[in-house]
Order: structure tokens, then sequence, then C-alpha cells
């Protein structure tokens, strides 16, 4: 078995971990688990550390466990939230969990059930559904004082924040719950380790602590640190939102483009934590980089190596080709085979026209100095076009006299006007 503990050190994935976990996972395989929200269907890469981890964690020999947070993600974790989430209804759960499923699947390897390190997928709503609220609090509630919960963290700071009403006993249960999980699958399925962020510790200390007071068994607890940026923003989290390792919710490009676009030091650290990459391979591209940071060579192979694992080869090379729609040369052939969602994200922000389908067949000086505002006037249009100045699909259009047809437009509907080196216009016919 390869050295887990030491995997992780040198990715600077280890933020705080109980006595006796690395020699625990150097004696035996041991099988540890790491809790996911269902709140959506689909993962986003703040989920990736964790995912990331149990992805180590397999590779050296271990048995990973992610388990959906289907009881606990109708409750809301307190752990550094301001407020309570919104609570889901079973059906939702199980859509989420099936969802989610298939994108862990590109990571961990459900699917050998010969092997005794396949990962498994549980959800704590199955364990939850049917315990009574008397019989947690009599089995429960019990062991732990709540003089021990008060003194976790993630409590302290919900009660002692301004403008807001407190924690409701909802949310000042949830590790109680979240540490049930904990004695579940020790008592279960053997497990012996939980991992989480730096937020989750005392929610995994409580857990370890129920297991110490009912069976006494030996367990352990390692967390990564809370992922941040080298500007002090959010990591994840950009104007629209967060990004998705679902395509339907953000492109295989603008996924592409999110790591390709990160800060020279945050490539070196990112490199590490979301890529399997092993450290020779990894040392020699810092030091490469390092010698011409505008070439972005480390976030070239970053955006590469987290692009595939999530959507494939083939999507990343697709990305590859749509940047180089933007920034390189390209035939209109290229551009004709985007997607629609691809071809709008590439051009985001690009000032768009809507113009009559009739319109079409306008002649090029009417059509973008009439129909539209794309020139303020035929005669700077002309000038545009006699000048090679004009491309239109990423072609040169150099016909004073000439119109446009059906072959021009993109998914049927969009022609793509770029005026000089750098202003682009977006016509879209309807």
């Amino acid at each position: 078995m390869k050295n887990f503990v030491e995997e992780l050190k040198w990715r600077g994935m280890i933020h705080s971990m109980m006595p006796g976990t690395e020699e625990q996972l150097m004696k035996e395989p041991t099988s540890a688990y790491v809790g996911i929200d269902p709140t959506a269907d689909s993962l986003h890469i703040g989920h990736l550390v964790g995912i990331m981890m149990l992805k180590h964690f397999q590779a050296c020999g271990h048995k990973p466990i992610a388990l959906i947070g289907g009881a606990t993600g109708m409750i809301g974790d307190p752990s550094m939230k301001s407020q309570e989430r919104n609570l889901l209804d079973e059906a939702t759960l199980r859509h989420n969990q099936e969802c989610i499923k298939n994108q862990l699947s590109r990571f961990l390897n459900f699917d050998d059930r010969n092997s005794p390190n396949s990962a498994i997928m549980v959800n704590n709503y199955d364990w939850m559904k049917d315990y009574t609220f008397l019989g947690f609090i009599r089995d429960i509630g019990k062991l732990i004082t709540v003089n021990y919960m008060m003194s976790k963290d993630s409590v302290k700071k919900r009660l002692s924040g301004e403008d807001r009403e407190g924690m409701s006993f909802t949310e000042f249960s949830y590790q109680l719950v979240q540490g049930y999980d904990y004695l579940f699958l020790n008592k279960h399925y053997g497990c012996k380790l939980q991992m989480g962020g730096s937020d989750q510790w005392g929610n995994i200390t409580t857990g370890a602590e129920l297991i110490r007071r009912t069976s006494g068994n030996e367990v352990f607890a390692l967390t990564c640190p809370l992922m941040t940026k080298a500007d002090g923003g959010k990591f994840g989290k950009t104007e629209k939102g967060n990004i998705w390792l679902s395509a339907d919710y953000t492109t295989p490009y603008q996924f592409y483009q999110f790591w390709l676009n990160v800060s020279d030091e945050d490539a070196q650290k990112f490199v590490k934590i979301f890529t399997m990459l092993d450290r020779d391979t990894i040392d020699a591209s810092i030091a490469e980089h390092l010698k011409d940071p505008g070439q972005r060579i480390l976030q070239k192979l970053l955006a590469k190596e987290i692009t595939t694992m999530v959507h494939g080869e083939e999507e990343w090379k697709n990305a590859v080709e749509a940047s180089n729609i933007l920034f390189g040369k390209t035939t209109r052939e290229a551009l004709q085979k985007l997607d629609e969602r691809t071809f709008l994200a590439i051009f985001d922000g690009v000032e768009q026209f809507s113009v009559g389908k009739d319109k079409l067949k306008s002649n090029i000086l009417d059509l973008l100095a009439v129909d539209t505002q794309v020139f303020p006037s035929k005669g700077e249009c002309r000038k545009m076009i006699q000048g090679n100045g004009l491309n239109i699909d990423k072609e040169k259009y150099t016909d004073v006299n000439g119109t446009l047809n059906e072959k021009f437009l993109i998914n049927g509907k969009y022609v793509l006007v770029q005026k000089g080196k750098k202003n682009y216009y977006i016509l879209k016919f309807e």
C-alpha cells in the first residue's frame, strides 16, 4: 500500500489529523468516508477536494465510502454558515443522489465488486428515516452533553454572530446526526476514518466520541484545508455563481477556461490538489512554468488534467479548440461545429443584434450599418471592407456589394462579425 498521509502531505491537503491515523492506514486496508451535500443534482468544484481525497485513498489501496447526506441535507449543517438551508423532499434527494453517483464514477471505481477496495455510496436517509425522535434522543442524545456540543467552533460562531436570530434546535442537533453516521458506518461497514474540510472537524470528532462511548472502537479523523484563492477571493465562485461539474450548468469550455485563468500562485497549489500527476511531473512542470510564466504551461496542464477527468478527453480537446477560436486563427467550419451554449459562452458579453431572417439577404452595408449598428455608417463599413478589416464567421469578407446566406449561419441563427482585431458582434437572425 502507498502511504496515503504522505501523499496528501506533499500535495498540501492535510489540515488536522487524529494521532495514530497514519499508523492505522499503513497497518491494514481501511474504510473511510466523506460526506457530500445532496442539495443539488450536480457537484461543484467546492466538492472536489473531498472527492480527490477519496480518489487518492482508493489509489493507495483503501476503501472509499461516499456518503450522501440525505438526512442531514434535510436539516442543514451550521458549520461556518450564516443561515439555514432550504430543506429537500425525498424524491429530490433520490434524484440528486443518482446524478451525484454518475459524476463520482469519473473519479472512483464503484464497479469492481471483487475488489476489496471498490468504492460504495450510502445515503444516511436510509438509516435515519425510520429512527424515531424519542429513540434517537434516548440512544444517542444521552451520550453527548450540551456543554460538549456548545464547545464546537461551528456552534459558537453561529451563537455569537451579530444581526442573527441564533441557531434553531434543528441545526444544533446536526452534529449529533452526523456523529451517528460515523457510528453507523463503523458498526455496519467497519469504517475507521472520516475525512472532510477543516470546518467539519467538530462534527467529525463528535462522531469519534460517540463511537468511543458506545463500542470503545478506535477510529480516526483527517481534514483538509478549506480552499482559498491567492487573492483572498472565494474559490470556485464567479460572477455567475458556482463552477459545476455538470455540463448542463457549466459548459466544458467554461469549466476549462476557469482553470486556464487561475493565477500562477494558485496554479502551483491547484495542480497538486486537483490532479493525479506524480510529484516529479508536477515539480518539473512548475520549474518549466517559472522559466516563462507568460506561456501559462501550468494552467494549461491543470486545465487539461481536470477537464479530462470531469468531462473526458474529447471535451477537453473541444474546449482547447473553442479557446483557439477566440484567441487564435480558426475556420468557419470549426466555428460552425460549436454547439449553441459553447458558442455563446465563448462570446459571452459580446454585443448582440436581433435581426429578422428576411434581412439575411440584405446588402452587407445595409445589414451592418442600417439594420444593425455594427458600423455607424455605410461609408465606414465600406472603408473597413476595402481595407480587409472585416471578418464574417472568422473569414475575411471583401465584397462591398455582397450579401449573406444560410451557409453563414451558426446553429441556424447566428452570424459572427469581427470588426478589426478585437471588436466582435453577434447577429441573431430570428
